[in-house]
């Protein structure tokens, strides 16, 4: 496990915060971008069970969702 992998107390990792904490914005997209391609975990789900492509897209994060996807994230 990679540290950009940790899980702290609410079951968030720092690709699921850069989605849940983001506005969607550049700073934050590129944030997301820069875990992912530092190798982090696309499949870590917070406590509820929702991976990071599905937190994109309830929050109709489209630049978010086109890096996930082109990484090969899965709901």
């Amino acid at each position: 496990m990679h540290r950009w992998d940790h899980v702290n107390n609410l079951h968030w990792t720092a690709l699921i915060e850069s989605i849940v904490l983001g506005d969607g914005g550049a700073n934050h997209t590129e944030t997301l971008r820069a875990l992912v391609s530092a190798g982090a975990n696309l499949q870590l789900a917070d406590r509820n069970g929702n991976k990071p492509l599905r937190l994109a897209q309830e929050r109709a994060y489209k630049a978010m969702l086109e890096i996930l996807e082109k990484a090969g994230a899965k709901p």
